[in-house]
């Protein structure tokens, strides 16, 4: 007989009940269900709503099937449906008639808004240690590549030159982003909707205050329909999972792309690559290329959630249930995913040469030039249609900038001058661009300094 079926003269299908069931995969919130129970009991034994008695015998029944689970000594059921009623079912087996005590003045709507939001807190927390495991590296990395000149790219095309350093720096921005809006998201995961009740709270005097405090919240939710209605705190998390994914992905492509033998700016170490069946020369970069594909499926669970919820009616409905497979999935795919991109990050091998050779190419000092025509009092866009007609005559006659004798430059403008040389000196292009946020070796120091204070208010 369902804890729930005293309304019912027919038990459900065992097919029904396999679709209905959520066992399968919400069992992992067992902690979090145990945890809240405990402190639910707690407040109906100091409210008088239940014995100080009873609710210390829930509260030790709880704490024995805990340890139970954890040591792998309980068998979850399909016909109890959810992570819920398991629970509940295990503790009335075990103590008897008082364990149908523990749910009163509580539905299993504020019951699963309260395990989702216990669960989403600890996720971000998790996530947030990794990313700034990966902003450690990044910061590492940086400060030991701040003069490792190689070209910038933008549409992929050689544009200017900037430094490995600097480089790395710009996803350092990005995690960094990526850790100030799951601290804000954490803000609204940080409610508490126990005494909420199905939808319409309940009669019993609770305590909402006491339970958030047990539990750690911050603060209770202020509308008990919205409190077991609501999954934005879920799309919110499932929004800052898919962003973070985003970034490791772009990072991948940029990863993938370098250990090319065209690029040959860095390569994988081994026990981050695979090999082929069939090509016994093969070095594939098969981690960043499952990052970058994991990235859909982070994607997906933010999509198929949203339209689970687009057209629900207020309260609860079942369709809400949904949402548990979805975060669990984006939670485990984005811890792994950083996980073993650091470790990859960590052990790349930077061909810095081959980053300056490359430098040399695709004229990427040719707004130096232009910027230098200036400084002799030619308006920039003057400037900048003699050095375009400059790159043409050197891509007609096989030369680059630096190769043209001061007779060749001559031919353009006569404001060329024996310093123009200086000017576009790779090492000068990059040191002359000191501004703050520049990539100029003393301006990466200052914003890897800046950067290090921030990691440890983060601690």
């Amino acid at each position: 007989m369902k804890l729930w079926g005293g309304r019912f003269e027919k038990e459900t299908s065992r097919e029904v009940d396999d679709f209905h069931s959520s066992i399968h995969f919400d069992h992992r919130l067992y902690r979090q269900d145990i945890l809240g129970s405990i402190a639910h009991a707690t407040m109906l034994g100091k409210q008088g709503i239940i014995s100080p008695q009873e609710a210390e015998a829930i509260c030790q029944g709880l704490k024995q099937i805990l340890k139970d689970i954890e040591e792998g000594r309980v068998t979850f059921s399909v016909t109890s449906e959810d992570i819920h009623m398991n629970i509940e079912s295990l503790l009335i087996e075990r103590i008897g008639e008082v364990g149908k005590k523990l749910h009163t003045a509580r539905s299993r709507n504020d019951q699963v808004a309260l395990d989702t939001r216990m669960y989403t807190k600890e996720a971000i927390d998790e996530i947030i240690k990794l990313l700034l495991a990966l902003e450690e590296q990044l910061l590492t990395l940086a400060d030991r590549y701040k003069e490792t000149i190689m070209p910038g790219y933008t549409h992929l095309q050689k544009a200017q030159p900037v430094t490995l350093g600097h480089h790395l720096m710009a996803y350092f921005e990005m995690f960094r982003r990526d850790i100030e809006r799951l601290k804000d998201a954490l803000k609204r995961v940080d409610v508490m909707p126990l005494g909420s009740g199905a939808l319409a709270g309940t009669t019993y005097p609770l305590d909402r205050h006491y339970v958030a405090q047990q539990l750690g919240f911050s603060s209770i939710s202020r509308n008990s329909m919205d409190a077991v209605a609501d999954r934005d705190f879920v799309l919110e998390f499932l929004s800052c999972a898919a962003i973070i994914m985003m970034h490791l992905s772009r990072f991948c492509e940029e990863l993938i792309l370098w250990s090319t033998d065209e690029f040959k700016f860095i390569e994988m170490d081994d026990s981050y690559s695979t090999g082929s069946s069939i090509m016994p020369q093969k070095k594939n970069p098969d981690v960043a290329e499952l990052i970058r594909g994991k990235t859909g499926r982070v994607y997906g669970n933010l999509v198929a959630l949203l339209t689970t919820m687009k057209g629900l009616p207020l309260a609860y409905n079942k369709d809400m249930q949904e949402d548990k497979e979805a975060l669990f999935d984006a939670v485990d795919t984005v811890k792994s995913c950083l996980s073993v991109f650091t470790g990859m990050l960590r052990t790349i091998k930077v061909y810095s040469e081959n980053m300056l050779k490359q430098a040399t190419r695709g004229f990427i000092n040719a707004t130096d030039a232009a910027d230098y025509l200036v400084t002799k009092g030619v308006p920039f866009r003057d400037a900048h249609h003699i050095v375009g007609k400059l790159v043409l005559y050197c891509i007609q006659n096989g030369k680059v900038l630096e190769e043209l004798t001061l007779e060749e430059y001559r031919q353009f403008s006569d404001r060329f001058e024996q310093d123009i040389y200086d000017a576009i000196s790779l090492k000068n292009c990059v040191s002359r661009r000191n501004l703050p946020g520049g990539p100029a070796p003393d301006a990466v120091s200052q914003a890897i300094e800046e950067a290090r204070k921030w990691l440890e208010q983060q601690k």
